[in-house]
This record gives structure tokens, sequence and C-alpha cells, in this order.
């Protein structure tokens, strides 16, 4: 009888990573399960711990206020303005993403 087969530890930088995509991907809202979801699914790869802990930042702020900034129906206040959350919105707008 073989053993079964078991799957290699994950890395605590994997771990935050697939931590960060469900969070992304199941906010409560599918507006902004598709806004930041799709975001983190195509850049989280590629981002600094910086950067996550950027995400996680903007990922505590309310949905509803979330999905107005995101889709451009109200300007993001300057007291909650990031690089992150611009760079959301960017990637939010661009017509390929929709």
């Amino acid at each position: 009888m073989t053993p079964p087969m078991t799957e290699p530890a994950l890395t605590p930088l994997e771990t935050r990573r697939r931590r960060l995509i469900y969070r992304a991907n199941h906010r409560g809202t599918y507006e902004n399960d598709l806004l930041i979801g799709g975001y983190v699914r195509r850049h989280i790869a590629s981002m600094t711990e910086s950067q996550m802990d950027a995400l996680e930042t903007v990922m505590e702020m309310s949905d509803a206020d979330l999905a107005d900034w995101l889709t451009g129906r109200r300007p993001i206040p300057q007291a909650v303005d990031s690089p992150m959350l611009q760079a959301i919105r960017a990637f939010a707008l661009a017509p390929e993403n929709r």
C-alpha cells in the first residue's frame, strides 16, 4: 500500500497570498468581489509585503464606499487615498477589465 500523497507545506508568504485572494473574492458584495478580486488575482504574485499591507488596509474599508470610489461614482477622499486604492480603481475602470 502506498502512503497518501501530501502537498508540500506552504510558506508564510504563499499562505498570506492565498488568504488575500480569498478575502478579495468574498467581500460580501458581488460588485466588489469583481473589482477587488480581479485586481488581486492579476497582481498578487508580484506584490511585495508592503503592497500586501496596503491591500489589507484597502480591504478594511466599507464595501459601499469602495464600490463608489472604484467605479468612479464618487471621488476618493484625500484622507483615505493611497497608491493601492488608485491602482485598484485604475484596474476597475480600464475597458479591458470590464
